[in-house]
């Protein structure tokens, strides 16, 4: 409470999440020192919308890698928990994520507050009528020897409702992520190398109007200058304690005083 007997307003917080945040929950990076990219660069084929469509084979190999993904598997760990707690503890919190495996939301944080940039892994679309289905059902259809199954509406190709390299991002969803970090007063960039646009700007449009910029990254990232606080520590301990500072006011109080 502040020295008028008023309780001091809580900040607006985004957080740009990458997949360092899962990493805990046993799902692979991908640009990490042992990221998915780097162990075997022929992998992004898979992801490749002009490959995937052109190629029956990338899509089947696409559809195996679907079925043995950790993704939809994995549980949320102690960071995802850790920013459900800043939130139900009365700060405004709104998630901007690369991530498409959904743990902002399985952990407990309203869907409404987070903006999946790159889609999400636990549903698909058909490429040609664009009707949504579930990638639960796409895959037991795998599972019964469907090797690559199409659409059951119009016979058009099924893909995963995430964004693939040679994909644009969803303008809307975009627009309202850069609205949030214009918006924010702290902005921590966790988990992410900042080295894919257009999200990575995100964090400099942040710092330009004024947020406090806080990047958790164990690598270097092109952000790290621009940053208030630079935190190389594990992202399971080190977002949770980070949070517990923003949620009683320690960190804020640095941020008006800076």
């Amino acid at each position: 409470m502040s020295e008028n007997g008023t309780t001091p307003r809580k900040p607006l917080v985004a957080l740009l999440s990458g997949a360092g945040i899962s990493t805990d929950s046993g799902i692979p990076d991908y640009r990490g020192p042992d990221g998915l990219w780097r162990r075997d660069p022929a992998a992004e084929k898979l992801a490749t919308y002009d490959f995937y469509m052109a190629d029956p084979e990338i899509r089947r190999r696409s559809w195996q890698m679907r079925a043995n993904s950790p993704t939809l598997r994995a549980q949320p760990n102690a960071a995802h928990h850790a920013v459900v707690e800043l939130e139900r503890s009365g700060t405004p919190v709104r998630v901007i994520t690369q991530n498409v495996d959904g743990l902002h939301q399985l952990a407990g944080l309203p869907a409404r507050k987070v903006l999946e940039l790159h889609g999400t892994a636990r549903a698909v679309t058909c490429t040609r009528c664009k009707v949504p289905s579930s990638m639960e059902d796409a895959l037991a259809r795998v599972a019964a020897g469907e090797e690559d199954p199409p659409c059951l509406e119009c016979g058009g190709i099924l893909k995963s409702a995430t964004v693939m390299f040679g994909e644009r991002l969803d303008p809307v969803v975009l627009g309202e992520a850069m609205a949030i970090a214009k918006a924010c007063e702290v902005f921590i960039a966790v988990g992410t190398s900042l080295q894919v646009q257009p999200a990575a700007s995100l964090a400099g449009i942040a710092a330009e109007h004024g947020a406090r910029l806080v990047v958790v990254n164990a690598e270097p990232t092109p952000y790290d200058d621009a940053a208030d606080e630079v935190v190389r520590e594990r992202i399971g301990r080190a977002l949770p304690a980070l949070l517990k500072r923003l949620a009683t006011g320690e960190t804020w109080s640095q941020a008006q005083g800076a």
